[in-house]
């Protein structure tokens, strides 16, 4: 049947104004906006523009590790991360709870979501998670909006204040990273599976041992396991979070929500994949990195430097150190030259009390490798007995961890779910852009995912405007504290006076808080500012627009507010 968004309906209105703030919470509570912002990034003209710089020549032909790292490269070089409080401004939990009460269960809102009471893994308990994001100097009821931005926004950036590139949080580079992968890479959609924790998101992509992509940067299989404190920080959300939603082209899957509707083929597969992904054999090298990864075991170790017909030793945390200070590591390949690097005066003569050799260890774990846990670490102490090391409560510890390390348990939504078939949507990867937007505006009369793309995307000339006014007017506070105190005359000649350039092509707007943030916007926006000002500082309700291609009018009882227009749009409607 024919997609028709009942907006009488409180519910329909929510989720689909949702699709033009898309903060962290909304997506929450209304997974299937995720993939429609990876879409809306697909059909811009921004992410095509990528595709003609020089970085990426011929990058059709190249290998998937070498597209990947390129896109990576790029990204790292135009986007910066950003969660400050101020770009999208504050609300509060009893206005965001009373959005949501009736179609979401707020004791679980609670335990799942940062932003209402949820504190994540250890680490963001310890170091106390509003405090951490800047929250401690407001009421515990302030929380931030932390809008998701598409493409366009992110790239904006660059003409705030204190900018010189792009920037995102977390879920916007994992939605710009799936589109880039696809646009740029080449990468079917099929491949690529969004994951989302109440803290972090990040991207699967099944392709061979499978990758991360996290933030700015890439995860390969290899680098899960080698200890560095970058892979550290990876590692928080899966080993210490549960997964929330899994997002991708076939559906979506949410921990807390009966239904389901992402393919149970395409889920299995992927749950397969990852926990394959976050499971290593234990190898020599291996072992080296989980002690880099967990430095409380290093002091149980010593290297055992032979040279010139004598032994020296060096605790192994001390190699660890001068890891920091080049290119070098400790791993096999580049263990030499690393060993060169070392002081002479970091050496012992004689063996250091209470350690193992890792010498030692490695050895026995190259002829070993296909050992239980529990056998091998029957070895340790063992040997640990016969060098005098007193560390055998340490040792059991450490197998307790290294287990831990190695297999990854990744807390996944049951698959035990109400799956509901939806529409389908393939996307080639040799179609066009134009071809991309002309599918899913055909697809949107029976796909939801492909009609909410369309209002991520703003497609102002096919949707209905009155999701994009509701979050215009109840969820872009910035433009408001920036202008509060001025009088109206004040405000429009301020407003009228701004860049009169849109960062939305053709006939899609900006919401009022990106056009004041990045200091430009075409008629219709800043006359949607001037309305949002008008609306929630001085409580006027009696406004109305008539958008005339070139003209614009805003009017407020008595008064009328004129900008000018580039959109080539002609309507009229009230707030």
């Amino acid at each position: 049947m024919p997609i028709k968004p009942n907006f009488s309906d409180r519910t329909t209105l929510e989720k689909y104004s949702s699709a033009f703030s898309l903060s962290d919470m909304e997506i929450f509570v209304f997974p299937e906006l995720l993939f429609p912002m990876v879409i809306a990034n697909i059909m811009s003209p921004i992410l095509w523009e990528w595709r003609n710089d020089a970085w990426f020549t011929n990058i059709s032909k190249k290998s998937y590790n070498f597209k990947i790292n390129r896109i990576k490269q790029y990204i790292m070089e135009h986007y910066v991360f950003n969660l400050d409080l101020d770009t999208w401004g504050l609300t509060d939990k009893d206005t965001e709870i009373n959005r949501f009460k009736d179609f979401i269960d707020v004791d679980i809102l609670k335990q799942s979501n940062a932003l209402f009471g949820y504190e994540g893994d250890k680490y963001y308990f310890d170091i106390d998670i509003r405090k951490h994001f800047g929250l401690d100097k407001y009421t515990t009821n302030i929380i931030p909006y932390w809008k998701t931005e598409t493409i366009e926004a992110m790239t904006a950036f660059r003409h705030k204040e204190s900018f010189t590139a792009g920037a995102g949080e977390c879920v916007s580079l994992s939605a710009l990273y799936a589109a880039a992968l696809f646009v740029v890479g080449r990468i079917p959609l099929e491949h690529i599976f969004l994951i989302g924790t109440p803290l972090h998101s990040q991207n699967f992509i099944d392709f061979n041992d499978g990758l991360l992509t996290n933030n700015r940067r890439i995860v390969t299989k290899k680098m899960w396991f080698n200890g560095t404190s970058i892979t550290a920080k990876a590692r928080r959300a899966l080993e210490n979070e549960k997964v929330t939603i899994v997002s991708h082209i076939s559906g979506y899957i949410h921990h807390i929500y009966k239904k389901a509707t992402i393919n149970i083929a395409d889920y299995k597969h992927f749950s397969d994949k990852l926990t394959e992904f976050l499971s290593s054999d234990l190898s020599p090298e291996v072992f080296v990195n989980f002690l880099r990864y967990h430095l409380c075991f290093k002091k149980c170790f010593q290297y055992r430097l032979t040279t010139n017909g004598h032994d020296y030793f060096i605790a192994l945390e001390t190699i660890f150190e001068y890891e920091h200070h080049t290119k070098h590591n400790f791993s096999e390949a580049s263990r030499e030259i690393l060993l060169k690097e070392i002081d002479e005066e970091e050496y012992s003569l004689t063996p250091l009390d209470n350690r193992l050799v890792i010498q030692d260890i490695e050895d026995y774990l190259e002829k070993n490798k296909s050992l239980p846990i529990d056998k091998i670490t029957s070895f340790f102490l063992n040997h640990a007995k016969t060098t005098q090391c007193n560390n055998e409560e340490s040792i059991k510890l450490l197998f307790t961890d290294l287990a831990d390390f190695l297999n990854v348990k990744p807390q996944l939504p049951s698959n035990a779910k109400q799956y509901e078939k939806t529409e389908s949507l393939y996307i080639d990867t040799n179609k066009n852009r134009e071809e991309i937007i002309q599918y899913i505006t055909e697809k949107s009369d029976n796909s939801e995912t492909a009609l909410l793309s369309l209002y991520a995307f703003r497609q102002m000339d096919y949707i209905n405007w009155k999701p994009f006014i509701k979050a215009a007017l109840e969820r872009n506070p910035v433009s408001v504290l920036g202008l509060k105190g001025k009088t109206v005359d004040a405000a429009y000649q301020i407003i009228n006076n701004l860049n009169n350039h849109s960062i939305y092509d053709g006939k899609r707007l900006a919401q009022p808080d990106e056009v004041w943030n990045f200091g430009c916007g075409d008629g219709i926006e800043k006359a949607i500012v001037m309305a949002n000002y008008l609306h929630n500082e001085f409580k006027m309700t009696d406004l109305s627009m008539n958008i005339d291609k070139a003209s614009i009018t805003l009017h407020c009882n008595k008064l009328n507010f004129s900008f000018l227009s580039t959109k080539d749009i002609i309507k009229e409607f009230d707030f």
